[in-house]
């Protein structure tokens, strides 16, 4: 066989194993959502040279694919309701919500989309995206640390993965530059995530053995086990109803 031939069949069964390599990875990847409810944004800034005024955003949404044995395929897409910021005080959340700062009312949303996914190891990663803020989209890195991945241990029993993350970003490159000499520039993000295994995958003859219960009723609980927690981590309480869980 021509040497040319040979070198052609061999780059062909080289992109042949890459292409199968990558079907492989993202075929363990699961979909999840994320819970609002657990999951909470962070942010400190400096006042004035006093001390670092600290605020919370919670109810974010979003979208996470991620697979336990490869950070390489995680893709994660999260939306920041500004409305829902909260510095302890009304009109300090008027100030920074006003057209001079977040301008909230022309742009009540933060979006960050991530491009790339590096595992740092088995428990951290690297996750670099876009950040949309104030209309103004810029690079925006997180150091990302996986906390958890089991079913929860509260009705309704699904499989939960949980994440703490940091990242820090400039105020100044999202054209939030008022009030320089009293709100410093730097802006500190502490961000904490749980999200929710979306229903398809549990149809993965291959998903772990402590997945979500199968559909059967109310959110895939049994009709007698609302407000109850079955899996040994903890005393049933068949007073709590499943809507008020924490």
């Amino acid at each position: 066989m021509p040497s040319r031939f040979r070198c052609l069949l061999a780059l062909l069964a080289g992109a042949s194993a890459a292409l199968a390599g990558t079907s492989a990875r993202a075929a363990g990847a699961d979909d999840y959502t994320l819970d609002p409810v657990h999951t909470r944004v962070v942010f400190l800034v400096e006042h004035a040279g006093f001390s670092r005024a600290m605020g919370t955003i919670s109810g974010s949404s979003g979208t996470l694919r991620f697979d336990r044995d490869d950070w390489r395929t995680a893709q994660l897409d999260v939306t920041v309701p500004l409305a829902r910021l909260d510095l302890g005080d009304a009109k300090w959340n008027a100030a920074v919500l006003a057209a001079r700062l977040l301008h909230a009312e022309k742009h009540p949303e933060a979006r960050f989309v991530s491009r790339q996914v590096e595992g740092v190891d088995a428990d951290h990663a690297k996750a670099c995206g876009d950040l949309t803020l104030r209309g103004v989209t810029a690079p925006l890195c997180l150091d990302v640390t996986f906390n958890a991945l089991k079913r929860h241990p509260l009705p309704p029993f699904r499989r939960t993965a949980g994440f703490s993350a940091t990242a820090t970003l400039s105020r100044k490159a999202f054209g939030i530059d008022a009030w320089p000499t009293v709100i410093g520039d730097e802006v500190k993000l502490l961000i904490e995530v749980e999200a929710v295994r979306s229903r398809g995958n549990g149809d993965n003859p291959q998903a772990p053995a402590d997945a979500e219960p199968a559909d059967t009723g109310e959110e895939g609980l049994k009709p007698d086990e609302a407000g109850k927690i079955e899996d040994g981590e903890g005393e049933p309480d068949p007073a709590l109803p499943a809507s008020e869980v924490p």
